[in-house]
């Protein structure tokens, strides 16, 4: 099974559990019996339930049964599963837009250098997304992308859209697995100006260094979050 449509199986059952036909179960009906209505494998299917139970939406006993977890399906948002910035405003009951986008060329710092793991200097191509919910800016993304990777060639509006279709499309390089700090942070004059806040404002800042299967750095990407607006929930597992 391709990972999309498992992905697609996963999605669906989940609308299954949250809003649709299971919604009112304390359990999942037996394998054989989801397998069918997915029309996929039971095989198929057990992949779907293990990525379900690795994010804690269900928990599979024994003798018991696949026990719809609640409480983690009312949660709005959460920061452990990747979701992108129109479903987490969406999720948090506001209407999603994006306010701006901006690109622009540069040549690493040492900063962006570190995280990237190439030299200073190197020509680096940044974008600046501002989302707004209701209307109001509340969630500011820069990515930055080293150059170098970029085959064939493109415009600044191709880099508008989301990042993963460019790495995709013009790069041809998938994202394979992220490492994400997350900080208490004020903001600065460039943020406050685009998110439209008081200089100092409180601010979640999430930064992100994506990889590729080998481990090699992929893209840079900090993200700001207004507080008070965007809920976001993290799940954690004893092993």
């Amino acid at each position: 099974m391709e990972k999309s449509d498992a992905r697609n199986y996963r999605t669906m059952l989940l609308d299954e559990m949250k809003s649709g036909q299971f919604s009112r179960c304390s359990k999942l009906p037996r394998e054989t019996e989801l397998a069918d209505m997915l029309s996929i494998s039971r095989t198929q299917l057990r992949d779907v339930l293990s990525e379900l139970e690795r994010e804690g939406y269900i928990t599979r006993r024994h003798g018991v049964g696949t026990l719809i977890n609640r409480h983690v399906l009312q949660v709005k948002n959460r920061m452990d599963i990747e979701t992108e910035f129109m479903d987490i405003i969406r999720n948090c009951g506001y209407e999603p837009s994006v306010a701006s986008v901006e690109v622009w060329e540069m040549n690493a710092d040492s900063r962006l250098a570190e995280k990237l793991q190439i030299s200073e200097g190197i020509p680096v191509l940044c974008k600046r997304t501002v989302c707004a919910a209701d209307g109001r800016p509340v969630i500011c993304c820069v990515d930055v992308l080293d150059k170098r990777l970029i085959k064939t060639a493109y415009t600044h509006d191709d880099f508008k859209p989301v990042i993963f279709d460019f790495l995709q499309k013009f790069c041809e390089i998938s994202v394979y697995m992220d490492l994400t700090e997350l900080h208490a942070v004020a903001a600065d004059e460039a943020t406050a100006a685009v998110l439209d806040v008081p200089v100092g404002t409180p601010l979640l800042n999430m930064e992100e260094v994506d990889f590729d299967v080998d481990g090699k750095p992929i893209f840079y990407s900090s993200q700001y979050f207004v507080d008070g607006l965007i809920q976001q929930t993290v799940l954690r597992k004893k092993l």
